[in-house]
């Protein structure tokens, strides 16, 4: 519920993190209208005593300023009015966090907290709680001269944890009352503009020469909008949209509509203004308009709105950019945002202009197209000619991506409103078939594009929402997965004891819902963890247990890679006994399946095995026949490493001259391989 900036054209301009609305300042130009009292009383504040100094103490944390308001009244307008005039005092910049989404929730601590450290370009830990990500802020803040602009709170537990505890910054906080809780903070209460700036706004949009033609009558439509900005907005946008109509008209118009919630959509002037502007929009635009309400986060592109009213793109696009224009939208880069203030009216319109059925349809057709153009996004990354390439090449033109730099720049621009889309597809905790085939595309997407360490916070808060649904409705075979997929992310971010938390706790899930797949998954990774840890026994344990199970629902590739894992920590603990015997037996699935690369990898192991295990000769002819089956798998890199591993053999043997023979010839295939191969002993087992 941010407020409106004005545009030149009518549309609104965008802040990098909270597009406002309902405000009486043009981004484009600098303009301000009004406010100056305010302005003059904030500074002031500024420069006020406060309690701590009056009572002998250092001031402990920074200044909090406080704008408080109806939603379309101005105040993000403000606040970023008066960061602009203040820049030359916080020589470290200015930060901005918007605490309230357009259709009214929270926006959680964390995400905040994430948001800030990133435009102080500090890596945050994935998966890190609300609790440590707000203290590495305090942190950061506590070093610096910051001016910290916090838009839209709904309370001060969504301050009070980002406060810098250093007087030398100032918090600029907006909120629709007093921040109860945070000490020494006097709201500046907004009101409506004065007449004066009140009409200089409707004249930015209807011109000087319909307003001074009567200019009574201009002040009598300021005062019937009662001021308030974004009321002002849209009335003046209509105005530009309708030059047949004169001032007078429009405020008769204005004063006659019904003033109840049901008709007015909340009643009072910004009520009435939206019905004045829906009432002029044919039938299928005003749909459109309406639907918006539906779109997550408020984010709204061509695609979207399509989807949403069941129309066309080209359509879509023209009324999105029609709405734009007269203050419904505002731009946010290649989207348009619906203005918080607005967002609550067009719901009561969708909820009262169509039926349960129809917008549970126009919300499962936006998700359905999400899911698409996610898949698209994903499939373009992929191969020429593989199998995904060749289904993105069955989708429409205009859900189809030229190349992958195109592709990640989409996700990079969409990801507010992409994964606020999955929030939305779990919140009635239904967890739907469509839900899921969302949350996929969204994780497989990131993750292509991003990697999975880059792109971790994100994929934690993905499969952290599947969590709290599934343990809500007792989902198990949910609850499994998501729990191995955030442990699976703690391993791959070094929170290994995290990790064996969750994954024990999935192996008990899996359980539950009778899942073998997810037991015998969550078995093998405590074994992983147990590795990493370098508890050699229990991780041998754990694997024999998943083992056990795969041969026994004759799962035979598993089985192979379980007996090289078996193989692997068995040598790391000096079993080397033990350690060539599960060698064997890798190699012996990898020869019945036909794996010849797996069963080349398994000799070297026991190769490897051998030489720890002094026994030289065994190691040598073991390699050798290591190569010549890495030969004629194809596999050269794989050959070029064993090659050097012969050679560096021979050379203990005492075979100089054999070992230079290897050393050439596993030199060339290096130089064959493109990319070039890095040796070592992890590439080497594969």
């Amino acid at each position: 519920m941010t407020d409106q900036a004005v545009g030149n054209s009518g549309a609104a301009a965008v802040t990098t993190t909270a597009p406002a609305a309902g405000s009486a300042h043009d981004w484009a130009t600098g303009e301000f209208f009004g406010r100056k009292r305010e302005l003059k009383e904030l500074r002031a504040d500024i420069q006020r005593t406060g309690l701590d100094t009056l009572t002998g103490r250092k001031e402990p944390r920074a200044r909090v300023l406080l704008i408080a308001g109806r939603p379309g009244s101005g105040r993000t307008a403000l606040a970023e009015e008066l960061a602009r005039s203040l820049a030359g005092d916080y020589p470290d910049g200015a930060l901005r966090a918007r605490l309230t989404a357009p259709g009214g929730a929270r926006v959680p601590t964390e995400e905040t907290a994430r948001t800030l450290l990133d435009e102080l370009g500090i890596a945050a830990p994935a998966g890190a709680d609300a609790d440590t990500l707000s203290e590495m802020v305090r942190e950061a803040l506590a070093v610096r001269r910051t001016l910290l602009v916090l838009d839209d709170a709904a309370d001060a537990e969504q301050v009070d944890p980002l406060l810098p505890d250093n007087p030398r910054c100032l918090v600029v906080a907006t909120s629709q009352g007093p921040l109860t809780g945070i000490p020494d903070v006097r709201p500046c209460t907004l009101g409506g503009l004065d007449t004066a700036s009140a009409v200089a706004l409707l004249a930015h949009y209807t011109g000087k020469v319909r307003i001074t033609v009567d200019p009574t009558a201009a002040d009598a439509l300021a005062e019937e909008c009662g001021g308030q900005p974004a009321a002002l907005v849209l009335v003046g946008g209509w105005l530009a949209a309708h030059p047949k109509y004169s001032v007078p008209d429009v405020t008769k118009h204005l004063h006659d509509l019904p003033d109840d919630a049901e008709h007015a959509q909340g009643a009072g002037p910004l009520g009435r203004a939206l019905r004045l502007v829906y009432e002029s929009l044919p039938q299928p635009t005003a749909r459109i308009l309406r639907l918006l309400a539906l779109a997550p986060a408020g984010f709204v592109d061509a695609h979207t709105a399509s989807a949403l009213a069941g129309c066309s793109v080209s359509a879509a696009q023209s009324a999105l950019d029609d709405f734009a224009v007269q203050g419904l939208l505002h731009p946010a880069g290649e989207q348009y945002l619906v203005p918080g203030c607005l967002a609550p009216l067009l719901l009561k319109l969708a909820e009262t202009q169509e039926r349960p059925a129809e917008r549970q349809l126009a919300r499962a057709r936006m998700l359905e197209r999400t899911v698409r153009q996610l898949q698209s996004c994903r499939a373009v990354t992929e191969p020429e000619g593989s199998a995904a390439r060749k289904r993105l090449a069955g989708l429409p033109r205009a859900l189809r991506f030229s190349s992958p730099q195109d592709a990640a720049e989409w996700l990079r621009a969409r990801q507010p409103a992409l994964l606020a889309a999955a929030r939305a597809a779990v919140e009635d905790g239904e967890f739907d078939t469509l839900a899921r085939r969302l949350v996929a595309a969204l994780v497989r997407a990131l993750a292509a594009h991003r990697g999975t360490e880059a792109a971790a916070p994100e994929l934690y808060g993905l499969h952290r929402l599947v969590l709290d649904v599934a343990e809500r409705r007792d989902l198990h075979r949910e609850k499994a997965a998501a729990l191995l997929n955030l442990a699976d992310l703690d391993v791959r971010t070094g929170r290994t004891a995290e990790a064996l938390s969750r994954y024990r706790a999935a192996l008990d899930a899996g359980r539950l819902a009778q899942d073998p797949y997810a037991t015998a998954r969550a078995m093998e990774s405590v074994g992983g963890a147990y590795q990493e840890m370098g508890d050699y026994s229990r991780a041998s344990d754990w694997y024999g247990r998943a083992l056990d199970q795969r041969l026994a629902r004759g799962e035979r590739e598993d089985g192979a890679r379980l007996y090289g894992r078996l193989g692997a920590v068995h040598t790391y603990a000096g079993r080397y006994g033990e350690a060539l015997r599960q060698w064997r037996a890798a190699a012996a699935a990898m020869r019945r399946l036909d794996d010849l690369p797996g069963y080349a990898r398994a000799l070297s192991e026991m190769a490897r095995v051998q030489e720890y295990a002094g026994r030289p000769e065994e190691c040598l002819r073991t390699c050798q026949e290591a190569v010549e089956w890495a030969r004629r798998a194809g596999e050269t890199r794989l050959q070029a490493a064993l090659g050097l591993r012969l050679a560096d053999t021979l050379d203990r043997l005492g075979d100089p001259t054999a070992a230079r023979l290897y050393r050439a010839s596993a030199e060339r295939l290096m130089e064959e391989a493109v990319p070039a191969y890095e040796i070592s002993s992890a590439s080497v087992r594969g």
